[in-house]
């Protein structure tokens, strides 16, 4: 028996590099230590780049999986996570540092994602594709794409590129929300191992949120508030969830969480930092202590996994 390697293994450096996104933010406010995120950061690198050497010697190996994984109706939209990732890589981890460097890696990812985004989006129209097999990770290649771009984009100055990439997110979402949605209503439940992303349904207001700030300077005017106002009913909606969540077995799909999680609550330093209502740096520490506790459980019960080989899936 050999270990198959899922797209889904991607997910593990996205909310890793959710998790810097949440202490960069406090670090702006003048509330924790920027070398947190820093480091966080780094670990997400290294996680990122294991991870595609390890996808692409496993998919190099068979002739055809490559092309399977990217086409199944289930797990190939995790596959964009591979170029989405990297974005926010560069821009918080290399661009401060060396501008030139962060801003063509930025490029070269926004690029990777577009023409990703836009491969899935044919793959969709051409492809059989029944409504049953939708999930709300088929928001990542175009949706958290177009919007980590936005928020990428502006971060290298780039603010027509950035409001470019805004409009394709957010016109994306609302397309195939609608589409997600009325599966997730009226269908079947999706089963054990896709029903973690589910919370992939707060991302999309909670990302646009983050992308829009860093389009208007961290600003609240009303499209801030409008988009807030969506993220707080999928907030609130994940709560009733909650007992199906509770009733889940640990494993890597487990991961969808993460990110989400991590955007929700940098964008509520957002509002936080801007809003100031008493006991706003106390609003801070506990925001950071909840996502930076719930990240680490995560991690932690994927290494202890990995150790006894329950990680990753077997196949002959």
């Amino acid at each position: 028996m050999v270990s198959r390697i899922p797209l889904n293994l991607f997910g593990i450096s996205f909310g890793l590099a959710g998790l810097a996104g949440c202490w960069f933010t406090a670090a702006e406010q003048n509330k924790a230590p920027v070398a947190v995120g820093n480091v966080l950061l780094a670990i997400a690198a290294c996680v990122w780049l294991i991870t595609v050497v390890v996808y692409l010697r496993y998919a190099l190996s068979s002739r055809g999986v490559l092309v399977a994984d990217l086409t199944d109706s289930t797990a190939g939209p995790f596959a964009s996570l591979f170029a989405i990732t990297p974005m926010l890589l560069a821009v918080q981890g290399v661009y401060p540092h060396a501008p030139d460097a962060g801003k063509v890696l930025v490029y070269v990812f926004i690029f990777l994602t577009v023409v990703l985004g836009g491969w899935y989006t044919g793959q969709w129209i051409y492809g059989p594709l029944a409504i049953d097999k939708l999930h709300p990770g088929y928001f990542l290649p175009t949706v958290a794409g177009g919007l980590v771009a936005a928020a990428a984009a502006a971060g290298v100055g780039n603010q027509m590129l950035a409001q470019a990439m805004l409009g394709l997110g957010v016109i994306c979402w609302f397309v195939l929300g609608s589409m997600i949605m009325a599966r997730l209503f009226f269908r079947p439940s999706l089963p054990a191992p896709l029903m973690p992303t589910v919370a992939i349904e707060v991302a999309p207001p909670t990302v646009a949120s983050i992308a829009y700030f860093a389009i208007n300077d961290n600003r609240a005017d009303t499209f801030a508030a409008f988009l807030a106002g969506y993220a707080i009913l999928m907030v609130l909606a994940q709560i009733r969830l909650l007992p199906a969540y509770l009733r889940l077995h640990f494993g890597l799909s487990t991961w969808a969480f993460t990110f989400s999680a991590a955007a929700v609550v940098t964008t509520a330093l957002h509002w936080n930092g801007l809003e100031r209502p008493a006991g706003y740096v106390v609003y801070t520490y506990v925001l950071l202590a909840a996502i930076t506790s719930f990240i680490v459980w995560v991690a932690v019960k994927t290494v202890v996994a990995l150790l006894r080989r329950q990680l990753l899936p077997k196949t002959v």
